[in-house]
């Protein structure tokens, strides 16, 4: 994404770019910054490097310092994001930022700068919240406005005194708030919640555990309507995408928890092994196991959650996802008949054939510890596609035929193994969608299909 600002003198514009987009399918993309003068001319590289990238220039407010997006360029199959920052001197190249976020196990979403430019306001994922934190404009210790904040905070802006977000929670819908210097927020608008008025919206509610590699692993719970705990419900899991992303305290326009539980399901929201927002170390154990780990971890929590809700029934048992969701749900149909029926959307079958045909490939070599062709066992061991032989439970399939994330010959092909070994099942293919079901009279469609088909097989 290109980003550009004014230098402060105001004759040039700085911004970010790359230039070797076409190494995608054997390198990582670099990205540096680049400055051009107001009149024109050819753009000047003011940083470089192999081993590192810079998007997103920002300059403090006395224009002595340009800040970056910094992200480290290794073969690691996950880096967490900071924050670089060079002196700026006119007409001067700029070398290696000092990246002043060293020691913050978080990855960093967005940042701004404090109109006196001593201090930055940073927003950052943290065992499902999207938290504000400030340190030091010149680098130091991150600490948390407010440590206990629910929610997801984003668009993070700053001019005096004053800052405002926009904020949501599993229960409110997004608003505009100004937020303290303690980090306590009050809300400024009502646009949604006035649409979301008398709609039963239940908190989320999480729990830890230790799972079996002696990780602790954080879990939603959505509760449906009219939640009465001495009922019992079928218990539906919802898998996030990513890998390297997390099940946040918020709605979602794509796979909404709330709505998923709504006809009278508790739904789980695991933030298994590779998910962001618990250092980077978590997120990188998933190399070399794409696939086993996560669902073992998805699996420890349903027996969890039941062990600790009476209000879960371990007979009606559901599992969903999207994207590397979807993969995992193809994973599972491989290798578990723990659930009564699975719904995936947008998920691999063939680790090797989603690494061929997607838009983004080399970092699935990364993952799986090199090529198709090379000694990685991982593309024949963790292929939901190398237990066909085993798929047994009834599924719904679902794909945007637009889709060059996952492209269509991935559940075109699930589909087929399904309907080789006579499991019961229903294919939907959204022939304008991509990789997300986006137009309102096609996601209506897709949530009345999901629903009926949840209701066959988890609702008396």
């Amino acid at each position: 994404s290109l980003k550009s600002v004014w230098t402060p003198d105001g004759e040039a514009l700085v911004f970010n770019a790359t230039t070797n987009l076409d190494e995608a399918a054997h390198a990582r993309v670099l990205y540096h910054l680049y400055s051009v003068k107001l009149e024109g001319g050819e753009p000047v590289q003011l940083t470089e490097g192999e081993d590192w990238s810079c998007k997103g220039p920002v300059f403090s407010a006395d224009g002595d310092h340009i800040y970056c997006d910094y992200e480290p360029e290794n073969m690691e199959v996950y880096n967490l994001d900071g924050i670089g920052r060079f002196d700026w001197a006119e007409g001067r190249k700029l070398g290696k930022p000092d990246v002043i976020t060293e020691g913050f196990d978080r990855s960093v979403s967005s940042f701004e700068i404090s109109d006196n430019g001593r201090t930055l306001f940073i927003t950052a994922a943290d065992a499902g919240r999207t938290r504000i934190y400030k340190m030091p404009a010149k680098g130091g210790s991150v600490k948390a406005l407010n440590p206990d904040s629910r929610g997801v905070y984003a668009g993070l802006q700053v001019a005096g005194k004053n800052m405002v977000a926009k904020w949501e929670n599993s229960a409110n819908p997004a608003e505009i708030v100004r937020i303290d210097k303690n980090g306590r927020h009050r809300t400024l608008t009502r646009f949604n919640a006035d649409r979301l008025k008398g709609v039963d919206v239940q908190p989320f509610s999480e729990f830890w555990f230790e799972n079996s590699n002696g990780r602790q692993v954080h879990s939603w719970l959505a509760l449906p309507p009219n939640f009465d705990k001495n009922k019992k419900y079928p218990l539906v899991l919802q898998i996030h995408g990513g890998p390297f992303s997390s099940s946040m305290d918020a709605g979602h326009v794509r796979w909404s928890a709330a709505l998923l539980a709504s006809p009278g399901y508790v739904v789980l929201m695991t933030d298994y092994t590779g998910s962001v927002g618990y250092g980077e170390q978590f997120s990188r154990d998933i190399s070399g196991d794409p696939l086993k780990t996560p669902s073992l971890d998805v699996l420890e929590a349903a027996r969890v959650a039941i062990e600790r809700y009476p209000f879960i029934d371990e007979n009606r048992q559901a599992a969903t996802g999207a994207s590397y969701g979807g993969h995992m749900v193809n994973w599972l149909q491989a290798t578990t008949t723990h659930f009564k029926t699975l719904v995936g959307h947008a998920g691999l079958v063939d680790l090797e054939g989603q690494y061929a045909s997607s838009d983004t490939s080399y970092n699935r070599e990364i993952m799986n510890g090199g090529p198709p062709w090379g000694e990685s066992t991982v593309w024949q061991d963790q292929s939901p596609s190398s237990y066909a032989n085993d798929f047994s439970t009834p599924i719904l399939l679902t794909i945007g035929e637009k889709d060059f994330r996952v492209p269509i010959n991935q559940t075109i092909a699930a589909w087929s193994y399904e309907q080789r070994k006579q499991v019961p099942g229903r294919l939907l293919v959204f022939h304008a969608a991509n990789h997300w079901i986006m137009k309102g009279e096609e996601a209506k469609y897709f949530w009345d299909e999901v629903h009926a088909w949840l209701a066959k097989y988890l609702l008396d």
